[in-house]
């Protein structure tokens, strides 16, 4: 009967999600034994070491694990014939969820097999700290086998910094034998997992495994780009080219979209290249070429009174979340405004909104002011709300998607009254991170598990795994995290940190949109390109971001 087989789809259990558990994972030959059995592989040091500009304090901070591996990227050319045996790993998520975690785990159960364990660790940092330990069985990988989400285990976003939190993690380690702990997340996580590598040399291995749906976790060409990031932006992607296909459809509506990435404008760029809008944004153009808000906002003006004038009264903007902290004069308002609050913060505690408006105009200087004075009133209240513990305002919650909006309807008032500008505003964040996997991120998660086992039983500590090479069967790599590490200051003191990575304005990427984005504001040439597929014609498709910026001639990836 149908309300049965309706009963039977809960939990997790519905056509697609049993069917998907189904679906096979490319999985790079190398990983394959003759009889087609999934063994581990072994690492030999390759080329010079890989070094930042801060080698040299980050050699001295990271002593053990620097000298242990030499900075030297590691390559994978051959079967390990003789794995350690015996082995107790720990693998926990850490940070925002991203598609294809399940996977790292399924990779790392079946490249460690019944000869070592794999426990899973409950609940992120948090509760590697508690020692919140669970077996993984094989029963538990089939079930979590290509689903989206961090389900399995938890997350969350505590910073292992203290010397009491790295005491507790090497009694925890210590009382429970484990014999190494992976580390799945994104430049903050694996800049801890190099501090735990090191805190805990020699007894336990750290190795990272590189996610982040932002996509600001790469190593050039031996690491095109991290795991999450394919699936978010497709699913995005899928998002705009619905609504671009409407706004023809109804001929009146402008949208304003917000995408996922605080720091980098990697998926805005990777979703305009998926749909082809009338604007597209990308905040380290702006902040290289200096764009001030009013030319942002002018622009925009110019392309909807232009299309207007061709009777196409619609359009897509797309945003990075990110923008506002890139806009050179906003950020120097920004930075004024918070000196402005910490100097003034007795006499300004109990004023209102309003009289704190009044206040900050008659303190600033003209330009600043008339900046200040040019933001719609909303926007100005946010500015002058209360700052965090170190000073700053939250920018991540000011809606600039809205604040775009209603500056470029006031310039387009100015410039040309007649033109309509009606318009909707979104925001795609969390609807990109815990969706089912791409093929693309199903197999590149599956395999960099597969990387991390192995690192474990060749008995290597300090480096994270890496996939390159994607369209011609995958070369199997491990980056020393020390080669990744930089000193930025941070809150007002140095930290050691890997370095986030940006959209680079000349990058191939990039270029491609710089010299098709005229053509796509003067007309509509949008596409679509509907549901991701992990079955059919598109199912083997990688970002069109790292197929142009790799250097590859083709969409496909193959592994």
């Amino acid at each position: 009967m149908l309300t049965a087989d309706l009963k039977k789809m809960e939990q997790g259990s519905s056509i697609f999600e049993r069917e998907v558990r189904k679906l096979a994972v490319p999985v790079c030959k190398l990983f394959l034994d003759e009889q087609g059995q999934i063994v581990p592989v072994t690492f030999n040091p390759e080329g010079k070491p890989l070094n930042t500009k801060d080698a040299k304090p980050v050699a001295a901070e990271f002593r053990h694990i620097v000298q242990a591996g030499g900075n030297r990227l590691l390559t994978a050319k051959r079967k390990n014939l003789s794995p350690t045996l015996g082995q107790r790993a720990a693998v926990l998520f850490s940070g925002g969820p991203a598609a294809g975690g399940h996977n790292v785990v399924a990779g790392l159960k079946a490249v460690l097999g019944r000869q070592n364990v794999l426990l899973g660790v409950r609940g992120g940092p948090k509760g590697l700290l508690n020692g919140e330990f669970f077996t993984i069985t094989d029963k538990d990988v089939k079930r979590i086998l290509n689903t989206g989400g961090f389900d399995f285990l938890g997350s969350d976003r505590t910073k292992i910094k203290t010397t009491e939190q790295f005491l507790q993690v090497k009694k925890v380690c210590a009382k429970n034998k484990l014999n190494a702990l992976v580390i799945v997340g994104g430049d903050d996580s694996n800049t801890n997992a190099a501090l735990l590598a090191e805190y805990l040399y020699p007894e336990v291995q750290v190795i990272g495994v590189p996610k982040t749906i932002d996509g600001d976790l790469q190593a050039g060409k031996f690491l095109p780009i991290s795991f999450g990031f394919d699936t978010a932006t497709k699913i995005y992607a899928e998002l705009v080219g619905n609504i671009l296909q409407d706004t023809p459809s109804s001929r009146k509506y402008w949208h304003f979209i917000k995408l996922m990435g605080r720091a980098a404008s990697h998926v805005a760029l990777e979703v305009a290249l998926q749909t082809r809008p009338a604007v597209t944004l990308i905040s380290e153009e702006v902040a290289a070429r200096k764009i001030p808000l009013r030319k942002i906002v002018d622009d925009l003006a110019q392309i909807v009174i232009k299309r207007a004038k061709k009777g196409l009264k619609h359009g897509v903007v797309i945003i990075p979340e990110g923008l506002i902290e890139f806009i050179p004069d906003l950020t120097d308002l920004l930075k004024t405004l918070n000196d402005l609050m910490a100097r003034h913060a007795a006499s300004l505690k109990n004023l209102s909104l309003a009289k704190r408006r009044e206040f900050a105009a008659k303190e600033l200087q003209s330009e600043q002011a008339a900046l200040f004075k040019s933001l719609p009133e909303y926007i100005q209240e946010m500015l002058l709300l209360d700052r965090d513990s170190h000073g700053n305002l939250q920018v991540s919650q000011i809606p600039t998607e809205k604040l775009l909006i209603d500056m470029t309807a006031a310039r387009i008032k100015q410039l040309s009254p007649d033109t309509p500008f009606a318009t909707n505003s979104h925001f795609f964040g969390y609807e990109g991170r815990c969706g089912a996997p791409s093929l693309f991120d199903a197999a590149f998660t599956f395999n960099l598990g597969l990387i991390a086992g192995s690192l474990i039983l060749d008995k290597r500590t300090g480096y994270m795994a890496a996939l390159s090479d994607l369209h011609k069967g995958g070369r199997v790599l491990a980056i020393p995290l020390t080669g990744l590490i930089n000193v930025e200051k941070r809150h007002g003191k140095d930290e050691m940190v890997i370095e986030k990575a940006l959209v680079k304005t000349n990058s191939p990427a990039f270029k491609f949109l710089a010299a098709r984005r005229r053509a796509w504001s003067a007309a509509d040439v949008f596409t679509s390109p509907g549901p991701r597929q992990l079955w059919g014609p598109a199912a083997n498709q990688m970002p069109i971001s790292v197929a142009l910026n790799q250097g590859y001639a083709s969409l496909n990836f193959k592994l």
